[in-house]
């Protein structure tokens, strides 16, 4: 090495020893790395803000509510004979096979439980827990078993689903049956008064109206508010194919669900008010 190149860089090493603190100096100033920052104490995990959510959403119309569906008739009647109601001595065959459209042919228990089918999916979507007392053809339940499995759930309805028949093929439209004179009879006229003009309004068929009597065992025997629904006449041709395509089956249904909700949320309202007068007397 030259005696120049000795000489710079003698005369660097100084400056170079004083840089070496000043770095480790601003090396222990520099701001230390830190992690993403923390919105609020409080912040939820994914899950947690997931049951948030659902915590928050408004409750289904139905939510809590027990629906009946008795798909009337079954693939091959029973002419035993039960009683027609509780401490009556007449009798009736415990269930028949029911009728058949005029046009298609089809059976009336096979239409009744493809509507009841669509019935229940749509009570489900608004919340119902809903029971069935057949989803299958082949089946013997008489019509006083009907009711009795119904009682013992404690639905707080029962609808059961028919179509009619008459001589006459002109006639159409639908109509509900319930009871005269049991325990439920009061009230299973009220949930045919908020049922009807909904079905109606949905399908467009004529409205028949509401009948009540005690012809029917299926009525007589159950303690819980039950309707009989006449979805229609399969006497009448044209009525016929339409009970039996889908996309009715699917507007009885809805009509049918719409009147339930209005029913439910009628009579909870009701309750409700009764609550508070109670409450406000003390």
């Amino acid at each position: 090495m030259s005696l120049m190149r000795k000489y710079i860089a003698w005369a660097l090493l100084p400056a170079l020893i004083m840089l070496i603190p000043a770095q480790a100096e601003g090396a222990d100033n520099a701001p230390a790395a830190t992690e993403p920052p923390v919105i609020g104490c409080e912040t939820a995990a994914p899950e947690d803000s997931e049951a948030a959510s659902e915590a928050e959403a408004p409750a289904l119309p139905l939510a809590g509510v027990k629906i009946g569906i008795d798909p009337g008739h079954q693939a091959h009647g029973n002419n035993e004979k039960e009683t027609v109601a509780p401490n009556s001595s007449e009798k009736k065959a415990k269930v028949t096979s029911g009728t058949a459209g005029a046009a298609t042919g089809i059976a009336e228990y096979v239409t009744n439980l493809e509507i009841a089918f669509k019935l229940r999916d749509a009570l489900v979507s608004q919340g119902a827990e809903v029971y069935m007392t057949r989803e299958t053809h082949d089946v013997d339940i008489s019509n006083q078993e009907r009711a009795k499995m119904m009682n013992e759930y404690g639905v707080d309805l029962v609808l059961r689903i028919h179509c009619d028949g008459a001589e006459k093929r002109s006639k159409h439209g639908v109509a509900l049956y319930c009871s005269h004179s049991n325990a439920i009879a009061a009230e299973s006229y009220r949930a045919a008064e908020a049922i009807l003009p909904r079905l109606c309004e949905a399908t467009g068929a004529k409205n028949n109206g509401i009948f009540s009597n005690d012809n029917y065992t299926g009525q007589n025997w159950s303690e819980v508010p039950c309707l009989m629904v006449e979805c229609g006449f399969l006497s009448n041709p044209d009525e016929d194919r339409l009970l039996n395509d889908e996309d009715y089956q699917w507007k009885l249904a809805a009509g049918l669900t719409d009147g339930i909700i209005d029913y439910i949320s009628a009579r909870d309202g009701e309750q409700d008010g009764e609550l508070e007068d109670g409450e406000s007397n003390h």
